[in-house]
């Protein structure tokens, strides 16, 4: 019986995931996040930034398939809910910073635990107020030391869901903001 091998997306009850070397994605400038190239991917961004790196999340689609598209649902279809972004910091920043931002109508709701690592390694919630749009490492007191680490799911119309550990150094202050 021959063995076939996959590469790229694999479909799977719930959906699609990542495997292989296609799966990490590193980024080192500013970028417009998409569900084809980022979505269900790990996303590393760290160490010595040459300038502030902004990645900017697309803007929610929530639009229905249309009855054209068939059973099940269309793989081609502009709707984005439940899309996973995930970024990673396998590297602490060491200048500038990193900024996750939406289009400003779509906001963060969920929590990002904090931890100071440099002297307790004290544990504390941030969660995001109602106009939240942004979210800041900068590779100290809001996060970005190595391991730190986001994930962010569009799940409705102007809502992204966020949770994650931002490792921080010296008085640990939330990664939240707004633009």
């Amino acid at each position: 019986m021959a063995r076939t091998t996959f590469q790229g997306p694999v479909r799977s009850l719930g959906g699609i995931y990542q495997q292989g070397p296609a799966a990490v994605v590193d980024i080192t400038s500013s970028t417009t996040l998409n569900p084809v190239d980022h979505g269900g991917r790990i996303l590393t961004v760290g160490g010595t930034l040459a300038a502030n790196v902004v990645l900017t999340l697309p803007a929610i689609n929530t639009s229905t398939n249309p009855i054209t598209s068939g059973p099940g649902q269309d793989p081609n279809t502009l709707n984005n809910e439940g899309v996973v972004y995930t970024v990673w910091v396998p590297t602490t920043i060491a200048t500038s910073s990193l900024k996750i931002g939406t289009n400003g109508t779509d906001k963060f709701v969920g929590t990002i635990f904090g931890v100071d690592t440099d002297t307790s390694n004290a544990l504390v919630a941030y969660t995001a107020a109602s106009t939240n749009d942004f979210i800041n490492f900068n590779g100290g007191t809001t996060g970005g030391v190595a391991g730190t680490w986001v994930q962010i799911v569009a799940i409705a119309a102007n809502k992204y869901v966020v949770n994650g550990i931002a490792l921080g150094s010296g008085t640990v202050a939330t990664p939240f903001a707004d633009s």
